[in-house]
């Protein structure tokens, strides 16, 4: 098939299929998967316009809602860590849709950029899961053994299922809350300003910023991914639909290149990635974040070199 305004010819089959297999992992950790979704149209589909930062965002829009509802459900979204994150990075998505456009119109220099954001996020992955992931101290947080790599800890919870968060502190200065037994606390303000940056990033990359801030809540402010994963995907949501509408009216102003998103591409892309999100969110307290986190970081690392040495060459 097709599609005219990406230039891709592909068979109907093939966007579903990449996007449900990259989703089901990813979205165990609270990504959504679109940072491996936009390495695989521009290689493989040969999708590089500024364009395809749009329909990756596109992409978000339509997948992400099936996995949040899944935490939400299953009662691990935490609602005023997903208020900040989508209020932090919403401005920085505007700001990356014309640093997109702007700075990064060719396929050379956009790889080089898409290279370097993945290698950032890898290279941390793999410091991660080599040092076991240790949690910072909290305070107030008991003297508990550390989590698995990647903040994954199965627990038990009454009734024999999966412990719940409940929320016990939300304000403008602390967000608090409490998940199987132990006490997260951390700084609003803080949390604001890292998502502001990442939407930037997000925003340029067309990725919506999950990728990036789910390791920074596992690793800077000691959150478990057990629970961050849902208000990730939350805000990534949010800043997808600010992205998508941003692109769409940036791109009268840019007749002589693609800016507006592949609209069709994009709805199989999600489509997949909606089924995708709901088994992954499903299945994540069964799976070892060890061997996900794992698998994660070499495939990121194996792309962004491949893009730095191409773009480099």
């Amino acid at each position: 098939m097709y599609f005219p305004i990406s230039g891709v010819e592909t068979p109907l089959w093939l966007p579903p299929l990449a996007a449900f297999i990259v989703s089901f992992f990813t979205s165990m950790g609270g990504v959504s998967g679109a940072f491996l979704l936009l390495p695989f149209q521009m290689s493989f589909l040969g999708y590089a316009s500024p364009s395809v930062s749009a329909t990756n965002q596109l992409f978000n829009v339509v997948a992400t809602p099936s996995g949040v509802y899944r935490y939400f459900r299953e009662g691990r979204l935490v609602w005023p860590l997903a208020a900040v994150v989508a209020a932090g990075t919403l401005p920085g998505v505007f700001l990356g849709a014309v640093a997109r456009v702007a700075w990064f119109p060719n396929a050379d220099s956009f790889r080089l950029f898409a290279g370097i954001v993945l290698l950032y996020i890898g290279v941390k992955m793999a410091r991660d899961l080599l040092r076991g992931s240790p949690r910072p101290a909290r305070a107030g947080a008991p003297n508990r053994p550390s989590e698995s790599p990647g903040g994954f800890k199965p627990q038990a919870g009454e009734g024999g299922g999966a412990p719940k968060v409940r929320v016990t502190r939300c304000s403008w200065s602390r967000i608090g809350y409490e998940f199987g037994g132990e006490r997260y606390d951390f700084s609003t303000p803080g949390i604001f300003a890292l998502c502001f940056v990442v939407g930037v990033v997000g925003g340029t990359y067309g990725i919506g910023g999950g990728s990036i801030i789910a390791p920074f809540f596992v690793t800077v402010f000691g959150l478990p991914v057990y629970t961050v994963a849902g208000a990730a995907l939350l805000g990534t949501f949010i800043t997808s639909v600010a992205g998508v509408v941003f692109f769409q009216v940036l791109a009268p102003l840019h007749p002589s290149m693609a800016v507006a998103p592949d609209w069709m591409l994009g709805l199989l892309f999600g489509l997949g990635g909606m089924a995708g999100m709901y088994l992954g969110a499903r299945l994540q307290k069964r799976v070892p974040a060890r061997i996900i986190k794992g698998m994660l970081t070499a495939i990121v690392l194996a792309a962004a070199m491949r893009y730095v040495f191409k773009a480099l060459a």
